[in-house]
């Protein structure tokens, strides 16, 4: 760690750290730097320095990321330059910004961080294999920042630490100051901004620490593909044997819950490599959902809550300190970042061997997919690309009834080149290592939302388990043919009763009324991939369903 001062002398401090930042951000020498800070110092910083700061009962510090309380993905900005413009998949997902602005709110961020009494910087690493991780720094005016990336990122020992070196990517985060509204190419005071050629991101209007987050993600999905290794929003776990499985979802599929396998290593929750070796995680870290947490129903999570996580935007109670995860005052998107050594069962060092099970999971609130099918490389292409899940009555304002969502590779706001990219990597990789793929649902079933009732989570953990025991995939297994969508769904799954299987046994009004709505999810999917039917092979095109 740099030397940590506290008086107010002009005395000129000529360490690494600040000779560093002093060539590429003119950060002057006088000011206290403090690079890889103990989790004790950093409690300490930011009691002392940041409003709204506390320490809960569990031990966990409790930080509030102001205005913002999620991501801005109208905000995101990616760097139109000449020596990635031709890789990156254009339009709102990511949006162009000329050199020149970046530059513009490079100079505004770096100018905010001069004026700050001190800085904080990590050092960490971002991928488990030693052959594709990066270095990242982060530079920020935020104990809270600072915690939260040593958290995320893998961190360092000591020896990889005196080692480090040149950086391969920065974080500028002036997250504190707005950007200026005026700038070209501005539509807010916020700005998430990524450029490839120098290697930066920039970030103003929004403490929201998630962004640096997804930001690296970001990073990944661009260098990963460009190195021939393929980067996936995914979670991993791995049995006794060392078969791994990956679990693609959107919010509320049951990706985080259904991973968390009791029986089996956890090897990351979200974000994934596969190269020529196997699968590595990319974090050092997670990064939870924490509303309606409790002992009970996530006991690992839980426990993960204590001494070096960061919890943020939660309401607790002033006397005791005790935590309300119930209480969505703030945001329903109360969260905690936590190392994954914090989780009992964790894998590490966080790599894994060749995929065995693929596993997409998507919540259907119309109930006409079917609660596990076995997908052809042609359909895992398809419904990897459409990235399908839906939004139920009740969600947010005007849903009043069962809306579809697709989210392209399960992950649209974070991908850099086009989807049709990753999911040929995601098809030969698994065509190379012969991994089975599978579509389970953990939504509705005997019918839409408000008629039907959700899938029992015992008959998908029951489904799973069949998978991983190996009874889906052997000979001994029957499928039938399920129609419109062409899934092979199976006859029977040890612990799920057969009528649940197949939505056209299990539906509860009339037939017609069923193959209705079966018809209109299959339309909202073709007509949801029309946008990549250019990009996407026949084979891939004639994987979907038919109308």
């Amino acid at each position: 760690m740099s030397r940590l001062r506290t008086d107010e002398t002009n005395e000129e401090i000529h360490d690494e750290i600040h000779e560093a930042l002093h060539r590429i951000a003119h950060v002057d020498y006088s000011k206290p730097i403090i690079r890889n800070a103990s989790v004790p110092v950093l409690y300490e910083e930011a009691l002392a320095h940041e409003k709204g700061t506390a320490l809960t009962s569990s031990g966990a510090l409790a930080l509030n990321s102001g205005e913002k309380k999620g991501r801005s993905p109208k905000d995101k900005r990616v760097v139109d330059e000449s020596s990635s413009t031709n890789d990156i998949w254009w339009g709102p997902v990511n949006i162009k910004m000329s050199e020149t602005s970046f530059m513009v709110n490079r100079e505004r961020a770096i100018d905010y961080l001069n004026t700050r009494s001190r800085l904080y910087v990590f050092d960490g690493f971002a991928g488990w294999d030693p052959k594709y991780r990066i270095k990242v720094r982060v530079v920020c005016a935020r104990a809270y920042h600072a915690l939260f990336m040593r958290n995320m990122l893998i961190r360092p020992t000591d020896e990889e630490l005196a080692t480090f070196g040149e950086p391969d990517f920065t974080i500028f985060n002036a997250g504190q100051f707005p950007a200026n509204r005026y700038t070209t190419g501005m539509t807010s005071t916020t700005s998430i901004a990524v450029n490839f050629s120098r290697r930066e991101m920039v970030i103003l209007g929004t403490q929201y620490a998630g962004e640096m987050k997804k930001g690296i993600f970001t990073v990944m999905h661009y260098l990963m593909p460009r190195a021939g290794v393929l980067s996936l929003h995914s979670s991993a776990n791995e049995g006794p044997a060392g078969d791994v499985s990956l679990f693609f979802g959107l919010s509320g599929t049951g990706k985080t819950t259904l991973s968390a396998d009791p029986h089996r290593f956890l090897i990351g929750d979200d974000e994934h490599c596969w190269s020529d070796d196997g699968i590595f995680n990319i974090e050092g870290g997670c990064y939870a959902k924490c509303i309606g947490l409790s002992a009970e129903k996530e006991p690992e999570i839980y426990g993960a809550i204590r001494f070096g996580s960061v919890v943020e935007n939660v309401v607790y109670s002033p006397t005791s300190r005790v935590i309300d995860f119930e209480d969505a005052a703030l945001t329903e998107n109360t969260r905690c970042a936590y190392p994954i050594e914090y989780i009992p069962n964790a894998k590490i060092p966080c790599v894994g061997a060749h995929p065995k099970n693929i596993i997409l999971l998507t919540c259907d609130a119309f109930g006409v997919l079917p609660p596990v099918s076995k997908l052809t490389p042609a359909q895992v292409s398809y419904h990897f690309i459409s990235g399908y899940t839906a939004k139920i009555a009740g969600t947010e304002e005007g849903v009043t009834e069962p809306q579809a969502t697709f989210s392209t590779c399960f992950g649209a706001p974070f991908l850099v080149w086009h989807p049709t990219k990753y999911a040929s990597m995601l098809a030969d990789k698994m065509r190379q290592h012969s991994a089975s793929a599978w579509l389970i649902n953990t939504g509705w079933n005997g019918g839409a939302y408000g008629t039907g009732k959700r899938i029992s989570l015992k008959y998908s953990r029951a489904i799973i388990d069949a998978i991983h025991s190996g009874h889906l995939a052997s000979p001994a297994c029957e499928y039938e043919t399920y129609p419109v969508f062409g899934l092979q769904v199976p006859r029977a799954v040890p612990g799920v009763p057969a009528d649940v299987l197949n939505p056209a046994r299990s539906w509860l009004g009339p037939k017609d009324s069923y193959d209705a709505t079966l018809r209109k999810l299959a339309a909202l999917f073709v007509d949801n991939f029309k946008s990549f039917a250019d990009r996407a092979s026949p084979e891939v095109l004639a994987a979907g369903p038919v109308v």
